[in-house]
């Protein structure tokens, strides 16, 4: 069954998410939202979101100056979904590739059929 192109923007935007959380439990979620190229009160959705769902743990930091710091965990069930996301995310870019090559080919055989020479890089596939 397809998936709907929300469905699959909000999968990627939470792969994304969970990977960098995954990468760098520490990092603030203005840091997070830095990286990603999304707004801060986008990542904080997304972070309690996760927190809620049981994806990811804040843990404060004990010895912190800054008594809003706190490191993301991932837990066990985050990685799990982390695995999830990134299988449909692998399916789907398969699928958009194949599409492509096939459109490739048609416009090829379409610009041949036109007696046009073409000196692109995937001509040479």
């Amino acid at each position: 069954m397809p998936s709907s192109p929300h469905r699959a923007l909000n999968d990627e935007l939470h792969y994304r998410v969970l990977k960098h959380l995954q990468a760098n439990p520490k990092a603030s979620q203005r840091e997070l939202a830095h990286a990603l190229g999304i707004s801060l009160g986008r990542t904080n959705y997304c972070v309690r979101a996760f927190i809620e769902r049981g994806w990811v743990r804040a843990q404060s930091f004990r010895r912190s100056n800054n008594k809003r710091a706190y490191a993301y965990l991932l837990t066990p069930e985050g990685i799990e979904q982390k695995a999830r996301l990134l299988a449909r995310f692998i399916t789907r870019k398969e699928a958009k590739y194949d599409a492509l090559q096939v459109e490739l080919e048609q416009l090829t055989a379409e610009a041949e059929a036109e007696g046009l020479i073409l000196q692109s890089k995937a001509r040479g596939r």
